[in-house]
């Protein structure tokens, strides 16, 4: 919007970027994404275990399927897609370890 009433020149030095770098990034923008078969990869196994897989056991399962990518990356593209790990709400147990002695009614 602003590149049809002023010329480029002014733009860059206002926003104090080189011309490089403004065609750099629309270079990089119309570039595919390296990453897009491995996030298909990622959003099914995240689906399929109903989000309760973080990158670390993502990344392990895309290994044993011999796609092997490293935990920052598969950290990254979870990231990008908005998918985070749920956590599984654990069963309540009244009790923990042994039974303990039950205590003489003294009372009574």
């Amino acid at each position: 919007m602003l590149r049809r009433e002023f010329s480029l020149a002014i733009l860059l030095d206002i926003a104090r970027l080189p011309r490089a770098t403004l065609y750099y990034h629309l270079k990089r923008m119309k570039q595919a994404d390296k990453y897009e078969l491995a996030k298909q990869e990622i959003a099914a196994i995240y689906d399929g275990h109903r989000g309760r897989y973080g990158y670390r056991r993502i990344a392990m399962t895309l290994h044993s399927r011999n796609m092997p990518l490293n935990r920052k990356t598969v950290q990254q593209d979870m990231k990008e897609l908005g998918l985070t790990y749920r956590v599984r709400m654990k069963k309540y147990r009244s009790s923990k370890g042994e039974v303990r002695k039950i205590a003489l009614n003294l009372l009574n």
